[in-house]
């Protein structure tokens, strides 16, 4: 199973401008249609000024969920540029959002999609690219005694702990590769007296 993808490290930004219009595209990284519609949000906040707000983004490493908006301008000139860049450059977990200022003179069909494309292009590569890998959530459920197998586990596959509570009952929350989730699940369903849950 491949968990494997592109992504960006940190927000980057491009510009394009063509007879008078400027489009300042904004590149983040994204995981969830929650922290779109949150940087989207924002973006309408900062920009309110801006005639358009066009945006693609693309989620997971299959990169199924993906969504491309023109937000007024002409259909597919501006949402399917910004997202076909995206794609070219092979990544995901990424939300492109392009703002455009209108300068006067109309660009056509044809100019829009280059202007868009170009913006998009212009972040991308200014962003810096990281491998990255997919991953879940795992939550051990086990008592006292069990700890020291729990967490020379956690030691030997290097995972993040993301929440623990160690009561008379003990919980750990962990954050596995997608390709060693029944792996890991397996070795620590070994352990005498230990559940494991997978958390969404």
């Amino acid at each position: 199973m491949e968990d494997t993808y592109y992504t960006i490290e940190a927000p980057s930004e491009g510009l394009y401008k063509e007879k008078g219009s400027k489009f300042i595209a904004l590149a983040y990284p994204v995981y969830s249609e929650e922290d779109v519609k949150e940087v989207l949000a924002e973006l309408r906040k900062k920009y309110y000024d801006a005639r358009h707000h066009c945006y693609a983004y693309s989620l997971g490493a299959d990169k199924s969920r993906y969504r491309a908006n023109d937000d007024g301008e002409p259909n597919h000139s501006a949402g399917d540029p910004i997202l076909g860049q995206i794609r070219s450059a092979d990544l995901s977990n990424i939300l492109v959002v392009v703002i455009r200022y209108f300068g006067g003179t109309k660009l056509g069909v044809s100019g829009l999609i280059n202007a868009y494309k170009t913006a998009t292009a212009d972040a991308i590569a200014h962003a810096t690219i990281k491998e990255e890998h997919e991953t879940l959530l795992l939550q051990a459920h086990y008592t006292y005694p069990q700890m020291n197998d729990v967490m020379s586990l956690v030691k030997e596959y290097d995972l993040q702990v993301r929440d623990q509570q160690f009561e008379l009952d003990c919980k750990l929350t962990m954050e596995v590769r997608k390709k060693l989730e029944e792996e890991i699940t397996a070795k620590l369903l070994d352990l005498e007296g230990v559940k494991v849950t997978v958390l969404e």
